[in-house]
């Protein structure tokens, strides 16, 4: 069974929602990116959305195009960031990994060669936000060939839509609680808890939501709708505060502290 089933099958059971950090690989390292993987995973996390890094992206807001232009100065690959996962599963991180891309690199990398490699490394589900269902044929027969989950966002914007989207989803659904680009928000999308409905009612599987959650409180109040609450922009803010730390070889494991702690205090 696909890692990322188990584990929403056991957090079921626990009567829990699952933790899902979302991180950009290659920032500001790939070895750091490695140690904060498994300082996620020990401070609660129950999968992780592994970015790779793009200079044209879509739905990335201002903190995750920081992290993504920091990352691309080490001329960060796709390759490189699966790799990032292999080589945190054998130092013991056991938790599922979403690779979140865009189309262009896993085009480039050709279709047929991306998902052996994705298989192969321990990659549980592929999130591609501009790869529409239209057009998304192709990926979604490999991926299924595969066993990997190629999981869908469905936006406030998408409800007529949403039948469709998430008759086709595999894994879970990515709700986005807010129009526009990732980032921290105090606010939602005025119609969120009827979006919310209208997604659970549209599918058997788990939903989640995510784009701009960033504090404990927002969590527990998305947690009673949803399966799943995504946290990116937050975190990726506090691994950019915590570079000059993790820079330091006198103060590094102080930043990763500052991160775990801050994944911790997500989880309650």
């Amino acid at each position: 069974m696909n890692l990322i089933d188990t584990a929403f099958a056991r957090l079921k059971e626990e009567g829990r929602t699952a933790l899902i950090p979302f991180l950009t690989m290659g920032d500001p390292d790939l070895k750091t990116s490695v140690e904060i993987i498994k300082r996620l995973e020990q401070a609660g996390a129950d999968m992780i959305e592994l970015g790779v890094p793009y200079s044209d992206p879509l739905a990335d807001g201002p903190v995750i195009q920081r992290a993504s232009e920091r990352a691309l100065t080490n001329s960060i690959t796709i390759g490189d960031c699966i790799q990032v996962a292999e080589q945190a599963r054998g130092e013991g991180v056991k938790i599922p990994f979403i690779l979140f891309t865009y189309y262009n690199p896993v085009y480039q990398y050709g279709l047929d060669a991306f998902f052996e490699l994705v298989r192969s490394k321990g990659i549980s589900g592929l999130i591609i936000p501009d790869l529409p269902i239209e057009e998304d044929e192709d990926v979604r027969q490999l991926a299924e060939a595969s066993g990997v989950h190629l999981i869908p966002l469905v936006a406030p914007t998408s409800k007529d839509r949403v039948v469709r989207i998430s008759g086709k989803a595999r894994g879970f659904v990515y709700c986005v609680s807010s129009l526009g680009v990732t980032g921290v928000r105090a606010d939602f999308h005025t119609g969120i808890d009827e979006f919310l409905a209208t997604v659970r009612g549209a599918t058997d599987l788990p939903i989640a939501v995510g784009f701009g959650i960033s504090s404990r409180e927002q969590v527990e109040r998305f947690s009673k709708q949803c399966d799943g609450v995504v946290v990116g922009s937050a975190i990726v803010r506090t691994i950019e505060e915590a570079i000059p730390l993790l820079k330091d070889a006198g103060k590094r494991e102080e930043g990763l502290k500052l991160i775990g702690d801050f994944v911790a205090k997500l989880r309650g």
